[in-house]
């Protein structure tokens, strides 16, 4: 049944979906990668679609938004209200880690995050850590592997802030082994497990903060579709 953000109806959304940021990626990806793919959500604008893959396997892909209220909104009611099973991010990111290099991708093994979004649980001072499901990151692993494209699997970053005023923090956290930064894993694992789903990150790095560097508009639609095909490889596994 529609939900306040959704206005799908029961069996609308595939077992799968696939979770970019952008409304208009979502569009874009539907409209490049799957066959008959037909509108089912456009509350907001936030566009979902689902269609077909080259295999004929069923999945979805909708936007996200940007942060973790948002993604934790639409998470939550794919989970809750519409039977979906898997949720994979796609997303971009920002290095902290000299081995992470712009065009890589990058596997959210973990997330940790300096949101006020694990206080909700009372867990009397305690830290939730959010993780990927590892069936759904192998797959993409060996799916990457399998195409000769640079992969790292490691703990990303969460964060609340885009513009930082503290402009040395991101060096505390790459001292602590943190990979990347992006804005939305932490709250999607942390509602997948609360569900008992499945759900992983994958990032391009498109800039980094250690080489202060970033990919050319060409270099980015590259590296989104790498990625985008690496997701949907894993995707159809559990479709």
């Amino acid at each position: 049944m529609p939900t306040p953000h959704n206005n799908a109806v029961n069996g609308d959304f595939a077992k799968v979906v696939l979770m970019p940021g952008d409304p208009l990626r979502a569009k874009w990806i539907a409209e490049t990668f799957l066959k008959d793919a037909k509108l089912v959500n456009s509350v907001r604008g936030i566009n979902g679609y689902t269609g077909f893959t080259k295999s004929g396997k069923r999945i979805s892909v909708m936007a996200s938004g940007m942060g973790m209220p948002s993604i934790g909104i639409y998470s939550h009611e794919l989970f809750k209200h519409y039977g979906v099973e898997a949720i994979i991010r796609i997303g971009t990111a920002g290095s902290y880690n000299t081995k992470v290099k712009l065009g890589d991708i990058v596997l959210a093994e973990a997330a940790s995050t300096e949101s006020s979004w694990p206080n909700q649980f009372s867990l009397n001072g305690a830290t939730l850590s959010s993780c990927a499901d590892f069936d759904l990151m192998y797959g993409a692993y060996e799916a990457a592997k399998e195409r000769g494209i640079t992969a790292h699997a490691g703990n990303v970053l969460s964060a609340d802030l885009f513009y930082n005023f503290d402009k040395e923090v991101w060096k505390r956290w790459a001292k602590l082994g943190i990979l990347a930064v992006e804005m939305e894993a932490y709250s999607l694992y942390v509602n997948a497990a609360l569900a008992g789903k499945r759900a992983l990150c994958l990032l391009t790095i498109s800039d980094s903060f250690v080489d202060e560097g970033q990919l050319t508009p060409e270099q980015r639609q590259t590296g989104l579709t790498e990625m985008i095909e690496v997701a949907i490889t894993a995707a159809e596994r559990f479709c």
